[in-house]
């Protein structure tokens, strides 16, 4: 069992940079993969990026690729999303999500354990 806590939303003009944290319970922090998504109001949940449990692999969604960077600290259970250049469409809740292994990372069904979410939100 893996525990979430999500943290560092909060409000940001456009262009502004917030970095997101999430905590993980747990012994075995390496064995899991990590990923973000994000639920805009009236929006599906989207993918927005993932990390390998060694962190040697990381994948962004075309929407958010040059903008943000996703990485980890085994020593911490800890994994981040840094988001710069933020714009009035990344407006969201975001969530971590933890899954054993490797497999479909931009899934949300491959992923058992998420956190509670935090939101972003730009403004102009």
């Amino acid at each position: 069992q893996v525990q979430l806590v999500d943290s560092g939303g909060g409000l940001v003009q456009a262009g502004g940079s917030l970095r997101l944290s999430c905590a993980a319970s747990g012994r075995t922090f390496s064995s899991y993969a990590m990923g973000w998504f994000r639920q805009a109001p009236g929006k599906e949940r989207e993918f927005v990026a993932a990390i390998s449990g060694s962190g040697g692999s990381q994948y962004v969604a075309d929407s958010v690729k040059g903008r943000f960077t996703i990485s980890r600290d085994n020593a911490k259970n800890t994994v981040y999303l840094q988001m710069n250049s933020l714009k009035l469409e990344d407006t969201a809740v975001y969530y971590c999500a933890a899954a054993s292994g490797w497999g479909p990372y931009i899934r949300e069904y491959w992923y058992p354990y998420w956190g509670q979410g935090t939101q972003v939100t730009v403004s102009s």
